[in-house]
């Protein structure tokens, strides 16, 4: 099995010239099972993981539950892990960068960091910190810095949304990330001027409108990340099977999709 530092050299790898597919888990269990199937790494999503804790998405999770929880997952895995932290749950850069180093401790390789409503300049504090912090403590970790430009409309469509998602690129790289998350942009023309201009790896959110894998690659995307969409596909599902269960009609129908006992429970036999 790959040590801590092996997993983080990888991961970095992971991003040089392919497609990084995440599919964002939300526990151990879901962790797990995505790299049975063949993830080469895997990531969290931050809403998935407040969700699965009790706690609404939007920086609210107790930075002691997250600890928790990633300890959960470290336990079961063996490819390298990337944590979404939100804004990184304060706006204190000493407090963000212990709140990493502890994670880097728990065996993270990576952390998505978000600028959201903020001024960049927050986001360059922390970044800058996180990396000073890791410098001084000998270890190593990928700092992916999601801007909300697009998410959040920042800026008008178009060109001054390239245009100010590309001026806080620059400053993130500027500060010490590693990558550049835009989660929201879709057009072709657009991604591709990001990819091209950012001078970071780029990280895209999926969308059913997002052009396919392979043009995706073409367009200099290096990765991809499902977002929330899981957990909220994972909790429809259950949503339909248990209002047919505590309903007053026929209840529960065999599923096909549904994975037996033994396929469960074999999938941490081995952890």
């Amino acid at each position: 099995m790959p040590t801590f530092p092996e997993r983080t050299a990888l991961f970095r790898q992971l991003h040089a010239d392919n497609l990084l597919l995440l599919a964002n888990a939300w526990d151990a269990g879901t962790a797990r099972l995505f790299e049975s199937l063949g993830a080469s790494a895997s990531a969290t999503t931050s809403a998935g993981l407040a969700w699965a804790q009790g706690y609404p998405d939007g920086d609210r999770l107790p930075v002691s539950r997250l600890f928790e929880s990633i300890a959960t997952i470290t336990r079961v895995l063996h490819t390298p892990l990337t944590v979404d932290i939100e804004g990184g749950y304060s706006d204190e850069p000493d407090t963000v960068a212990d709140t990493v180093l502890q994670l880097v401790r728990q065996g993270v390789s990576g952390i998505n960091l978000e600028d959201g409503g903020d001024d960049p300049g927050l986001l360059c504090a922390k970044i800058a910190r996180i990396r000073e912090r890791c410098r001084d403590a000998g270890v190593d970790v990928f700092i992916n810095a999601r801007t909300d430009v697009y998410l959040r409309r920042l800026a008008p469509a178009g060109v001054d949304s390239v245009r100010e998602t590309l001026q806080r690129a620059g400053r993130y790289r500027q500060a010490g990330t590693d990558g550049l998350f835009v989660p929201g942009v879709v057009e072709e023309s657009e991604i591709a001027a990001i990819a091209e201009a950012a001078g970071l790896p780029l990280n895209i959110l999926w969308r059913a409108s997002l052009p396919d894998r392979g043009r995706l690659r073409q367009l200099g995307v290096r990765r991809l990340s499902a977002g929330s969409f899981l957990a909220e596909s994972a909790a429809g599902h259950l949503r339909h099977h248990a209002q047919a269960f505590l309903g007053e009609g026929p209840g529960l129908s065999v599923d096909p999709r549904a994975m037996t006992y033994g396929e469960l429970n074999a999938l941490f036999a081995s952890v």
